[in-house]
């Protein structure tokens, strides 16, 4: 869920990379949207009120305590550098894994684990 949609689109594609969908329809929701491709999978935006607390205040300081979803990376290094380049913090991983819990401009966390290419 996010509150602005082009806010979102910059961060999912500019500073990680997704690319958009552009088979998904756009069009046919009753709120904006878009699907972005994470791998053979998708992340879908929806621009909606968000219902969960945005204020960081109200949610704990590590995402790996916070509700969130996981996805396998190549590189970690190369995603904290892009999240370094364009001021996003990070947590790295509590049990010293190669994985790195950040925050979308909605707050949602993501947490990246270094993996071997997808099958």
């Amino acid at each position: 869920i996010c509150e602005n949609l082009e806010k979102s689109m910059e961060f999912y594609q500019d500073v990680l990379g997704l690319p958009i969908n552009p088979e998904r329809p756009d069009d046919r929701l009753p709120y904006r949207g878009a699907w972005l491709w994470i791998g053979p999978e998708m992340i879908h935006l929806m621009e909606l009120p968000n219902p969960d607390p945005t204020d960081l205040s109200d949610r704990p300081d590590h995402g790996g305590r916070d509700r969130h979803f996981c996805m396998g990376v190549e590189d970690v290094p190369a995603l904290e550098e892009a999240l370094n380049k364009n001021g996003i913090p990070y947590t790295k991983s509590k049990s010293g894994r190669a994985a790195i819990f950040f925050r979308d401009p909605d707050a949602n966390t993501l947490e990246c684990v270094e993996t071997e290419p997808w099958r």
